[in-house]
């Protein structure tokens, strides 16, 4: 019985590789071992996006719209495996200055960001959202003075 539920989750992670969600890479792990990244610390303000359709986050469903996203100072727990806690973080999306949804955003170097990219990044100052995997995930792409962040939502 157990391993009949593991399999949709053990699919639904393959999927997700596939799809180019995966951001570790040999040269993120070493240098996240070495535990020096230059990534802004504290709050951040990554600015507006709009969701083309309703998606969920952290288990909260976010309306399609536009919406202000902010990086908290808060690490995303537990930590992940093999990255620092300053690169996995909490987002928070706004609207009318209320949050209505939080989730973890994983932020990406732009030393590495070579090695994570399948696609040419978004001007520095711009956001990408994009369906990914037959149109059930979304992800939110920021790039901030070349420093990449990634948010990745369920469509729902």
């Amino acid at each position: 019985m157990k391993r009949q539920k593991s399999v949709p989750l053990v699919l639904v992670c393959t999927a997700l590789s596939v799809a180019g969600l995966g951001l570790v890479t040999s040269q993120a792990s070493a240098q996240t071992a070495a535990g020096e990244v230059n990534v802004p610390g504290g709050d951040v303000n990554l600015g507006t996006v709009e969701l083309p359709r309703r998606t969920v986050a952290n288990g909260e469903t976010l309306a399609s719209g536009t919406y202000e996203i902010h990086v908290t100072a808060a690490s995303a727990v537990p930590d992940a495996p093999g990255q620092l806690p300053v690169l996995e973080r909490w987002a928070e999306f706004l609207q009318g200055g209320e949050v209505r949804g939080r989730e973890v955003v994983s932020i990406v170097p732009p030393s590495e960001i070579d090695g994570v990219a399948k696609t040419a990044p978004p001007a520095s100052g711009t956001s990408r959202v994009e369906m990914l995997k037959d149109n059930d995930y979304l992800r939110v792409w920021v790039n901030q003075n070349n420093t990449h962040y990634f948010i990745h939502l369920v469509a729902g």
